[in-house]
């Protein structure tokens, strides 16, 4: 399920609203921009959305740091951070995952297949212009390779889809990743853009029915790569 299905529902004026009321952060290049700060355990300004049952959602320790648990038994709902970031000024999105198991005999390209053990979201809002709303989902495949795209099933170019990991390869590990969010819209959608509007989390099994847990450490924009720390290495 595709979190660009929020825009067709009927909470879609509600979630343009709040986008439009979000005041830019202004801070210092050289300090974070945290999206969620999950090692501070709260889930601060994160709001949850269900599209088909329901994902369970929690903080808990991992080796003395908090991070956001994710179980999922063939549901779909994600957790939603309304933002504005500067990419002029810190265009690096960081995070860490870890999932337990990867999804199996899915073809991810299709609308049945459309399920992954763990995503990102990063959303650039078309406003009342639903359909110039644009998506990147940077996610842990099932066969996709590594470093693979596709237009997602069901928003189709307007959500582009990006293996990171893939498979059953580094299951039961944390992964750090790094994206410049706009050299990456410039790439997948040919468009320079300056912000972003939303960060979401989703782990979701409601098309296949499996089951997928996943770990998501802290989020959030740097100016330069940053040196990632997690004590639960």
């Amino acid at each position: 399920m595709s979190l660009f299905l929020i825009l067709q529902s009927k909470n879609m004026g509600h979630f343009i609203l709040l986008l439009f009321l979000v005041i830019p952060l202004n801070i210092r290049a050289a300090e974070r921009i945290y999206v969620g700060s999950f090692s501070s355990g709260n889930l601060d300004g994160w709001e949850e959305k269900i599209f088909k049952g329901k994902t369970h959602y929690q903080l808990e320790d991992d080796n003395q740091t908090k991070v956001l648990h994710a179980k999922s038994n063939g549901g779909a709902s994600g957790m939603v951070q309304e933002i504005t970031v500067d990419l002029k000024k810190t265009p690096i999105l960081n995070w860490s995952w870890r999932v337990s198991n990867h999804l199996k005999d899915l073809d991810e390209r299709s609308k049945s297949g459309d399920d992954y053990p763990a995503r990102i979201y990063i959303v650039v809002s078309g406003g009342f212009a639903f359909w110039k709303t644009r998506s990147l989902n940077y996610v842990w495949a099932s066969k996709m390779p590594v470093g693979s795209h596709w237009p997602n099933a069901y928003a189709k170019d307007n959500v582009i889809m990006i293996a990171l990991q893939s498979g059953k390869q580094g299951v039961g590990q944390w992964h750090h990743q790094q994206r410049n969010i706009r050299a990456d819209f410039k790439r997948y959608f040919g468009k320079d853009i300056d912000s972003i509007d939303a960060v979401a989390i989703m782990t979701d099994t409601d098309n296949s029915g499996q089951k997928a847990v996943a770990w998501y450490g802290d989020i959030f924009f740097t100016a330069e790569p940053d040196s990632l720390q997690l004590s639960n290495q």
